[in-house]
């Protein structure tokens, strides 16, 4: 094992043994070939080791899905980016009813965060059935429709204009997600696997469908702490204070393997595997799956400042790349996302030819250990 996959492993370990993460893995793929790295364990019952070939949750990472898709049907000529919601959704945007003006709000504001949407996934409709540990286990199983997640979008009002601003939200991609449909006449995941997986030839990708609650094997299983305490409103959490109001730490993980993840929809319901996701954020950093207009579009990023998100980033169409003034002028772009058991990042280099994929049995617990990670790989300080 050379340096830098020391440095590496060294920074799986201590997401065990210091951030208390139950199990890691991450694989890297560069023009020398691949390596694959874990630190502890796939399930804290049996002591079983994780493992190459996973099938994982890979959270937000959905919406890189939902904007490559996006942009390949503006490249098939079937829409625009620059189209307004109002054009495919009539109606839904309404600023005398819910005070978003689906005229001025375009395509490309719903991918890029900068619609004005508030943090849907703060949205009482939604928290208030997983806030607590007592509420998770009761409401795992819950479904969602299109038209559920759609009213939960705009269900508080805008935090600002559209492309005033970066505000990281769901409702956003759940738009584009009935945009899709609207104007293929099939359904997102049908139009993700025709514009994307397949072409890519991600064999073990596919969006989970409602109702599904299961991974296929090999998989870890997930363990979560990201409740609310006892007594805690979320009617009353804001993008300020949530952390304030999480449990008190030092509880033991709840085993959330089994859950229905409609929820997230086309924000995040996408089913993959380090490989894959090597091979995605590959073409999605270089180029090779988008043509020259849509991969400029998809990489025209705006500051994340200000936007409750990953420091240190610019946020393109789904995907982020870190700001170049952190890393010494050196481009790293990726995807990344987290949910309940799960959390999952992909970085690379703009050529594809060197990217490291990493995945969590448990949600986001430290920008460090994504920070120390590509660090150690890229020899880029991006947490300072």
């Amino acid at each position: 094992m050379n340096m830098r996959r020391e440095k590496l492993q060294r920074v799986l370990d201590r997401a065990v043994t210091e951030v208390g993460v139950p199990g890691i893995v991450a694989e890297v793929r560069d023009t020398n070939g691949s390596w694959f790295g874990s630190a502890g364990v796939a399930d804290l019952e049996t002591g079983a080791p994780r493992r190459p070939g996973e099938s994982v949750h890979t959270g937000s990472c959905g919406k890189a899905f939902t904007a490559a898709t996006m942009l390949a049907l503006e490249a098939e000529g079937r829409l625009s980016i620059e189209d307004p919601v109002n054009r495919w959704l009539p109606g839904v945007l309404d600023p005398a009813v819910n005070g978003y003006d689906g005229d001025k709000i375009t395509i490309r504001h719903l991918l890029s965060n900068t619609g004005g949407l508030f943090a849907t996934g703060l949205a009482p409709e939604l928290t208030h059935r997983y806030a607590t540990r007592a509420g998770f286990i009761r409401h795992r199983f819950d479904t969602f429709t299109t038209g559920e997640l759609l009213k939960a979008a705009v269900s508080q009002p805008p935090v600002g204009a559209p492309g005033e601003r970066f505000e990281y939200s769901n409702g956003g991609f759940f738009l584009a997600g009935a945009i899709i449909e609207k104007a293929t006449g099939s359904t997102y995941a049908k139009e993700v696997e025709r514009t994307v997986i397949r072409p890519l030839g991600l064999a073990g990708t596919y969006v989970r469908l409602t109702g599904d609650t299961s991974l296929p094997d090999p998989s870890p299983k997930g363990y979560s702490n990201l409740f609310f305490k006892d007594g805690a409103d979320p009617a009353a959490v804001t993008p300020e204070n949530w952390e304030s109001m999480m449990e008190e730490p030092g509880l033991p993980p709840l085993d959330v393997t089994e859950l229905d993840s409609s929820s997230g929809w086309s924000a995040g319901s996408v089913i993959s595997n380090t490989a894959d996701m090597i091979r995605f954020a590959g073409a999605m950093a270089s180029g090779t799956l988008l043509p020259p207009a849509q991969h400029r579009a998809m990489w025209t990023t705006v500051s994340t400042e200000g936007g409750y998100w990953m420091p240190h980033a610019r946020y393109g169409l789904g995907l982020f790349e870190f700001d170049q003034a952190v890393t010494g002028g050196r481009p790293l772009r990726g995807v990344g996302g987290s949910l309940w058991g799960s959390w999952f990042f992909a970085i690379g280099t703009p050529d594809g030819e060197h990217t490291i994929a990493v995945h969590t049995n448990t949600e986001w617990r430290s920008w460090d250990v994504l920070f120390q990670a590509v660090e150690a790989e890229f020899g880029v300080s991006v947490g300072a």
